[in-house]
């Protein structure tokens, strides 16, 4: 009889870990739901601000392509006033 409650104790025991460890292992994957949740928050906030600095680096070309022209236009008229004389 004694041998049997012993038994009857470790398999409590047993049980008692298992119930603790899968405790555990809710709570682990909760907090992991939870980061996987901010990863792709972020990863669309990123994705955002990469098609910004994508439009922000097309007009940068475009700006610069214009100022190429002012400039040749600039170096234009001083050689026109160049051969004017003034």
């Amino acid at each position: 009889m004694t041998s049997e409650l012993e038994r009857i104790k470790i398999l409590e025991g047993k049980i008692g870990k298992i119930i603790d460890y899968i405790s555990e292992l809710s709570a682990e994957n909760q907090k992991l739901k939870q980061e996987l949740s901010e990863l792709k928050k972020e990863k669309k906030d990123l994705s955002v601000k990469a098609k910004e600095a994508g439009k922000l680096g097309e007009n940068l070309k475009s700006f610069q392509k214009e100022r190429e022209v002012i400039k040749k236009r600039i170096e234009s008229i001083i050689n026109q006033i160049d051969q004017i004389g003034i």
